[in-house]
């Protein structure tokens, strides 16, 4: 159990409650196919043709496939991430207690780790469809690669955005083996968001990315004007879920989740200044992490009733 709850702090499983909901969005939607596109509301036929493409038994199987593939993608790209930046963690007061620079498991170990998240990450899309499998190495590349990326760029945190922001569309498609342009606007929203909220969490290493030439928004621009550009990618996040809305046709059960999104994201905004980082965890962990479990409930929530309603 020690060496479990090693690799679980490794891989800050925790912060599987930020992409996850939106991968239950992406799946749902998947599964009622179209039931929020005004052409097929207009006459339910979409319920019939949905569960007529996947069937009861395939929706079940390839939930826990989808489930298998975000938790062992983000595994991989958490370990790597360690594995990779472990001569700054060593460096940094922050992070120098985490588990490999610390000692408690060693980079071998943690590499290993990788390679058996990334194979398994694999042979689940395998088991999904040919589509799923052919990306997974792009979204492999893109996960992994992400860790390169302060190395050179204080864009970092929107291609940490573009990561997660795979959860929806790749639970989309798991379902249907199409693409659409709804799980799109979802994954959109991701993105910015996940980006907005990453350049608050980057706050605390300013001052040693900058001493490091690392590259991140706090380090180039200085934290205001950093805070400035995360407002921005949030409002931009909110304005995809509100596009969402209104292409998907959604009642008022999403708009419900969509004033607790945008709420939590005005609450971080307020809790995190310049001069006062003292609340950062507050912000990044628990505001994030109602905003993605609430939104997820009410998004899904009103595709369940659709479904009552037009069964």
């Amino acid at each position: 159990m020690s060496t479990v709850k090693s690799y679980l702090s490794l891989i800050r499983f925790s912060h599987t409650i930020f992409a996850m909901p939106f991968a239950m969005i992406g799946f749902f939607l998947g599964v009622f196919a179209n039931n929020v596109t005004h052409s097929y509301l207009a006459t339910g036929d979409g319920i019939q043709n949905s569960w007529g493409l996947v069937g009861a038994g395939s929706v079940l199987v390839r939930f826990l496939l989808v489930i298998g593939c975000m938790v062992f993608a983000r595994s991989a790209a958490m370990a790597f991430n360690r594995w990779l930046d472990v001569k700054w963690d060593a460096l940094n007061p922050r992070t120098a207690i985490r588990e490999i620079p610390a000692g408690i498991i060693s980079k071998n170990s943690a590499l290993r780790f990788v390679i058996f998240n990334c194979v398994a990450f694999i042979v689940c899309t395998w088991f999904i469809n040919p589509l799923c499998f052919v990306l997974s190495f792009v979204a492999l590349a893109v996960v992994l690669g992400y860790s390169y990326t302060k190395r050179f760029t204080p864009l970092c945190h929107l291609v940490l955005g573009v990561g997660l922001s795979l959860a929806p569309i790749g639970a989309y498609l798991a379902v249907t083996g199409h693409f659409a342009l709804l799980p799109l606007l979802f994954s959109f929203a991701v993105i910015f968001w996940v980006s907005g909220f990453d350049i608050i969490y980057a706050l605390q290493d300013e001052e040693f990315d900058r001493n490091q030439k690392l590259y991140s928004m706090p380090s180039w621009l200085g934290k205001a004007k950093a805070l400035r550009v995360s407002e921005f990618l949030h409002l931009v996040s909110t304005l995809c879920v509100v596009a969402a809305g209104l292409y998907g046709h959604f009642a008022w059960a999403y708009w419900v989740g969509v004033a607790v999104f945008m709420g939590m994201l005005i609450y971080q905004h307020r809790l995190v200044k310049p001069n006062d980082l003292s609340r950062v965890n507050l912000a990044f962990m628990t505001a994030n992490g109602i905003a993605s479990v609430v939104f997820a409930i009410f998004v899904i929530t009103d595709l369940c009733l659709k479904i009552f309603l037009y069964a």
